[in-house]
């Protein structure tokens, strides 16, 4: 039977997990339309065509998911302990359980084309005192959907509330669309955290396993059965409420020690003392078979041989966990420093933030989690900066300051032949910006409008002049609409002066990201309203067709890389003139990030090996934007 979920849109949470392998598999075989969101990267055997989002959905966008247009919203994604919750387990279970669930609802709920909501909730939810006992049982007790609920811990009170909350949202909502809750009995399945997986590891390595209540009666759900139920209830929009998910058959610990002595006949296991209750727990699931017309299939024999297969063939393969994070000459970048810990939350929150800079009284160290007092870039080694980014774990590095660029693009191969990216554009890109007079003549030869700049002044024919230096920031020292003989006399005060017309006209700042595949990622224009000290106080946006295709060509024109800069003036008649590019992060490009060039993020994800073709760019250039910076303070409590 083909299934109504053929070309659907279906977005599910946590889908790299073990559920969601098998589920993905499944909507993919059956012609969904899959987008894809998990803290782990994607899995390397799937389709291409799965949209992926790796990172904390927590900070997903209301733009992303309405990219996307779902139709269907299968919620995988949860945390959860064995056993005991931990005390740090508190705000984990806050983070991705509570305000997770009620995040994706709160940017799904209005959005019209989603038609089905399923929820992976669970059994934790029923009262744990009609299950639990001092004395091992005979037979379990069969929970139903109408069977008394007193939350078990932490992870059951989030299921819970997110029941409440789904149950809420369709007493307004039942005309858009539908929501089923299934509460899932005992998991397991392939590459699982679950017992049954951990002990088969165990046994493969000939290592004792140990056991606890081996009288204990579970009702075991392999992850096959559990996705294809998940599914199916996809697929039923009539079918609302509570579903119980399980065999509706409890069996006993020692009936998994006697199927793995089968496999193992060399096994060794250890019974352990705990003061942990007897459970006695089975899933009455006649609701779920007269809803669905389906039960699941799989017993604890066929799952198990299934798992030691996989076990066997697939090494367990570590969570690769990315390195720390490098900023240098942090000075008082504070906004910038900030738009990168947003990024961090948004693919990872548990690796640091390095700040360096050559001068130890600073504002930006107050807001990094480790500082580094960096030599002058003239005198830094590249073994020295590679041996201390080794040693503190740092992967990816975020140069900020136009006269150190030069030193990491051509310490770039030898940074990432150590494992460590960095954020920047090649050599000759960065020496062609960073020129202004070079920068001119590359525009003329690749047919980019760019303001004339000369050595001489005679070269150029205007009524009023600019003079800047040659090298760095165009704001340094510069001369603004000066006469013929004034432009000589102010080169006269700089060590490389270059001389341009002034041009009448708007000027303009435009933040580019460039992929790895050197694919433009994202464009943003924005109208500087307010300039000090050569930086933005007050920006907004503007859509200019012209003027963007101008920074297109010139940034297709050369071999850039990450987040990059350029100044542009559009004159009285409607022309784009660029001045010139800084091949970095700069002053106000925060504005950038909030319009939707995740920069950062972008950066983190293509410095551990994510494609980030698919990630959306959500910039919408025709709503207006505007940023505002001002001093702000910071209060510390030091010890």
């Amino acid at each position: 039977m083909k299934s109504t979920l053929k070309n659907r849109r279906v977005f599910v949470s946590g889908g790299a997990g073990v559920i969601g392998h098998e589920l993905i598999r499944m909507l993919h075989e059956a012609g969904a339309i899959i987008l894809v969101g998990d803290l782990k990267p994607k899995p390397s055997e799937w389709s291409p065509e799965i949209i992926y989002r790796q990172g904390d959905l927590n900070c997903i966008t209301k733009e992303e998911l309405h990219l996307f247009y779902p139709e269907v919203f299968i919620h995988l994604a949860a945390t959860f302990e064995r056993s005991t919750e931990t005390y740090d387990f508190w705000y984990e279970n806050f983070q991705h359980n509570v305000k997770l669930s009620n995040h994706l609802m709160s940017l799904l709920k209005d959005t019209l084309s989603l038609k089905r909501v399923v929820f992976a909730s669970s059994y934790l939810i029923y009262d744990q005192q009609l299950y639990n006992f001092h004395q091992p049982q005979v037979k379990a007790v069969s929970l139903s959907e109408e069977t008394n609920i007193n939350p078990r811990n932490l992870t059951g009170m989030a299921k819970l509330q997110h029941e409440i909350e789904l149950k809420f949202l369709e007493g307004f909502k039942r005309q858009q669309f539908t929501s089923v809750n299934a509460r899932i009995f005992r998991g397991y399945g392939r590459g699982s955290r679950c017992v049954i997986s951990r002990w088969i590891r165990a046994l493969i390595n000939n290592e004792t396993i140990k056991v606890y209540k081996k009288e204990g009666l579970f009702d075991y759900v392999y992850a096959k059965d559990t996705a294809l139920g998940l599914m199916k209830l996809a697929e039923a929009n009539d079918i609302t409420g509570i579903i119980n998910l399980g065999t509706g058959r409890a069996r006993k610990v020692q009936e998994i020690i006697t199927i793995l002595q089968k496999h193992f006949p060399c096994m060794r296991y250890e019974e352990m003392d705990s003061d942990i209750l007897y459970e006695a727990s089975e899933a009455n699931i006649e609701k779920l078979i007269s809803a669905t017309g389906w039960k699941p299939s799989f017993t604890l024999e066929d799952g198990i041989k299934e798992i030691i297969e996989y076990e066997r063939n697939n090494k367990e393969k570590s969570d690769t966990k990315p390195g720390n994070i490098l900023v240098t000459s942090i000075s008082k970048k504070v906004p910038l420093v900030s738009a990168v810990r947003v990024a961090v939350s948004k693919y990872r929150s548990n690796f640091k933030i390095f700040g360096a800079d050559s001068n130890t009284n600073i504002v930006g160290k107050h807001f990094v989690d480790e500082y580094w007092q960096m030599p002058l870039i003239k005198d830094l080694t590249p073994d020295a900066c590679i041996a201390f980014c080794k040693k503190n774990n740092i992967t990816a590095v975020i140069p900020t300051r136009d006269g150190e660029l030069s030193f990491f693009a051509g310490l770039k191969n030898e940074l990432a032949e150590n494992g460590i990216a960095v954020m920047i554009s090649d050599a000759k890109s960065i020496n062609v910006s960073i020129d202004k007079l070079k920068f001119h003549y590359h525009c003329v030869d690749s047919s980019v409008n760019a303001v004339q700049t000369e050595k001489n002044i005679e070269f150029i024919k205007s009524n009023e002049y600019v003079v800047k230096e040659q090298f760095g920031a165009g704001s340094l020292s510069i001369g603004l609409r000066l006469s013929k003989e004034q432009a000589i006399a102010h080169a006269e005060k700089l060590r490389h002066p270059v001389y341009q017309p002034f041009i009448e006209g708007d000027e303009f700042s435009i933040d580019v990201y460039v992929q790895k595949n050197k694919q433009v990622k994202g464009i943003v224009i924005r109208k500087r309203e307010l300039i000090e000290n050569g930086e933005s106080q007050i920006t907004y946006n503007v859509k200019n067709p012209q003027l963007k295709d101008c920074c297109l060509s010139f940034v297709k024109s050369l071999n850039f890389y990450g987040h990059i800069v350029l100044q542009a003036i559009v004159d009285k008649q409607g022309n784009p003139w660029l001045i010139e590019c800084n091949t970095r992060f700069g002053g106000a490009s925060t504005f950038s990030v909030q319009c939707g060039l995740d920069s950062f993020y972008w950066f983190l994800l293509e410095s551990n090996g994510v494609d980030i073709t698919s990630y959306p760019f959500t910039y919408d250039e025709d709503r207006m934007y505007k940023q505002i910076r001002y001093m702000a303070d910071k209060f510390i409590i030091e010890q």
